[in-house]
């Protein structure tokens, strides 16, 4: 079976990817929620190694060198504390996290773009409060118009989000693979059962 594991690993460099380490802050909350902060296993190995990180919980599979056999890190928390950024990145990323992945004027979700409100044809800026995530539709019907003109209407105001803010809007969209591992760390603030 470990030798099995190795060759696998060896022969299927996707197969490094099957064990990421869930990275948590000093203070055991995740530095980010989405994208969810997760290192391969290869660096998670390494920063235990370098005693930068404590193990709080580990995968069943292990990995050897000639003179030591480690088990593969699910959950590492850093030693030090890495202050989170308060300003929040204008990135089209944000920008749909701040929507919530769905079109601010008829709340369509999926093939999004982003739109200026006061058009840059007539003087609109990109920034947080002129910019909305869109679906091509109403992005193409728009087009360069007044939201007035275009008979379109905002669903809630643009303005530029909180760091915080942003990071518990990151919450609401969990990746598509959570370790059983990570529960504890990731929604502890989630309703218990009774």
């Amino acid at each position: 079976m470990d030798g099995d594991f190795r060759t696998h690993f060896v022969r299927q460099p996707s197969g490094l990817k099957h064990f990421p380490a869930l990275v948590l802050n000093a203070d055991y909350r995740p530095l980010s929620y989405y994208p969810l902060s997760l290192w391969p296993w290869q660096e998670a190995v390494k920063a235990a190694w370098l005693d930068r990180v404590d193990i709080v919980a580990e995968y069943d599979e292990c990995v050897r060198s000639p003179s030591t056999r480690i088990r593969i890190p699910s959950v590492v928390v850093l030693k030090d504390y890495v202050r989170p950024q308060k300003r929040v990145a204008f990135t089209r990323f944000n920008l749909f996290l701040r929507d919530e992945f769905c079109c601010q004027y008829c709340g369509a979700k999926g093939d999004l773009t982003f739109d200026h409100v006061v058009p840059r044809a007539r003087g609109g800026i990109t920034s947080w409060e002129n910019v909305v995530a869109a679906c091509s539709k109403c992005n193409l019907r728009k087009g360069s118009q007044s939201l007035r003109r275009s008979g379109l209407a905002l669903r809630k105001p643009p303005r530029q989000p909180a760091s915080e803010e942003l990071r518990n809007m990151g919450r609401r969209f969990p990746p598509n693979y959570l370790h059983d591992s990570w529960m504890d760390f990731l929604y502890w603030d989630a309703e218990l059962e009774a």
